[in-house]
Formats: structure tokens, sequence, C-alpha cells
């Protein structure tokens, strides 16, 4: 998030991590581009309005050093030029200020569904199947109750059945920044995910490279 007023980030942040997501802060553009330049993003909200540097710059640098990561653009400027240009400049979506934040909620999940390949907000894999919009989850029908890590780490796995995720990859797309690289943090969760799972090899540990969602057959 690429925002500078403090009570916005609070807000979005506490209401994006609820919904599973890990969130990094950058209060004006020149902390943006080094976090972008050091951090893999799936999708950044960007505001046009910044200290030290303007978002319309930023998101044109992201676009030209050929990363693909999402963009939404959330803003006070409600012209018309500037959503043709923000655009133009390769956002992938323009929100205008002030906004409501389920329909926030839902531009960002319509846009990383795209990049997992999905056309609804429904992820199904085998008997496993979660729904993004109502952040349920369930095994053959039995509900489970997770916690905002414990789903993001599913939803991150179910996105990527039969292929092998790293601890480090998950460190960094399901918790934020401050998340220490040396800590057992995703070992647990992932332990923790098998219990209320109930389905042993379900999640499968491939030794000393990480994890896989067993596809179904």
């Amino acid at each position: 998030m690429v925002e500078d007023e403090e009570d916005l980030v609070d807000a979005l942040r506490v209401g994006l991590v609820r919904a599973g997501y890990a969130v990094d802060v950058a209060y004006d553009a020149p902390a943006a581009h080094e976090k972008l330049q050091v951090n893999t993003y799936d999708l950044v909200l960007l505001d046009l309005n910044l200290p030290s540097g303007d978002g319309f710059q930023l998101c044109r640098t992201v676009r030209a050093a050929g990363k693909g990561v999402r963009i939404i653009m959330v803003t006070a400027r409600d012209r018309l030029d500037d959503r043709v240009r923000g655009l133009d400049e390769g956002a992938d979506d323009y929100v205008v200020k002030p906004f409501a934040f389920p329909e926030l909620l839902a531009r960002v999940r319509a846009l990383l569904r795209r990049d997992s390949g999905g056309g609804t907000s429904v992820i199904q894999v085998g008997g496993l199947r979660i729904d993004t919009a109502r952040l349920e989850v369930t095994l053959d029908g039995r509900s489970l109750a997770l916690t905002p890590k414990e789903y993001g780490v599913l939803h991150y796995l179910m996105t990527r059945p039969g292929h092998v995720v790293s601890s480090e990859e998950l460190l960094e797309h399901v918790w934020d920044e401050h998340a220490d690289p040396f800590t057992n943090t995703v070992r647990v969760t992932v332990g923790n995910l098998r219990r209320k799972l109930q389905e042993e090899g379900l999640i499968e540990t491939v030794i000393s490279r990480g994890y896989r969602l067993k596809e179904p057959t």
C-alpha cells in the first residue's frame, strides 16, 4: 500500500489483514520504489498525491522495469483525464476516494483471480473449497475455522496445486515485511493447518524444498 494518510492506512491494513492478505506500507514514493525493488508483490494500492513523488511516475517506473504486479490507483483525483491517464500509465484499475471498502476488496480479489486463472471467487481443489468473497473454507462439505495466516497459506497453496512452494515464498506472500526470516512460524502454521484439515498427506512436505498441495487424482 502506497499511501500517506495514516488513518486510511491503518483502516485499510486492518481490513486487508482480516481478509487474509499480508500488507506492507510505504508512505512516500521513494520508500515505495525501494520496497518494489526488494520484494515481489502481488498487488499495489497506489495513491497519486504522494510526498516526494508522484503516483503516475511511480506507476510508469514500475511498468518500465517490466514488473507485472497488479496496480490499483486509489486517489481523490476524480477527473476523467486523470482516470484515463492512470489506466494508460499502466494501472489495472482506478478507484476514487471516498470508496466503500467491500468494493475495493472485490476489485483486489478480481485482479488477483486473473493471475490464478480463476473466473469466480471460488477456488476448488478436490474436496477443498475456498470462497474468497465470503472467506469460507470447506473440505468435503465440512466447514473449517482458520486463522488469517492459515487461510493465507491454504489459499496460496490452492492457487498452485501440485507445485512445491518454499517456506521463504510463503513468508513473503502471507506475512508482511516485518516477519523474521529465521522464524519457524511457517512450519507451525502448516502444522496447525494440517490438524484442522484432518486429512493426512493433503499438504505434503518436500524435504529441503517446501510444501505442496496434493492434486486430486
